[in-house]
């Protein structure tokens, strides 16, 4: 819920979400005022990283290679839609760090990675959604 209180059912998960006084940086900046506290954008990034961990960790695996150092770090950007048709865009950009791992390895496990993510495949192929409005 923007400026609401998510979280889960089991209330294990709950964040404050700010209103955004204002959006300021185009796609690749942070978009918001800082300090004051976690937008959705950062959950949504945060919630990528954790899944494409998740699932280049099983593909490291599959490939008899020891996931236990994989490092994924996610950086966001919120902006204007590019033409200004009045709505906003996401980027997200996943930096991984797997020490270890000479590159030439490395690089075509990220792309089977990036095909097998539920996140990756979300956001390169969209997502189906319902919209609703509560009884």
């Amino acid at each position: 819920m923007f400026g609401g209180e998510p979280g889960a059912d089991c209330a294990a998960v709950q964040w404050a979400l700010p209103r955004p006084r204002r959006l300021v940086s185009p796609v690749g900046g942070t978009g918001r005022d800082r300090g004051r506290g976690t937008n959705p954008e950062q959950l949504f990034a945060a919630g990528f990283a954790a899944c494409f961990h998740g699932t280049l960790s099983l593909v490291a695996r599959q490939a008899a290679l020891d996931p236990g150092a994989i490092a994924v770090a996610a950086t966001v950007g919120l902006g204007p839609v590019p033409g200004g048709d009045g709505g906003y865009v996401l980027r997200v950009d996943l930096v991984v760090k797997w020490p270890g791992i000479a590159p030439e390895i490395a690089a075509p496990l990220l792309e089977m990675a990036h095909a097998l993510c539920p996140c990756a495949r979300m956001v390169s192929h969209g997502a189906p959604a319902t919209l609703a409005p509560a009884p």
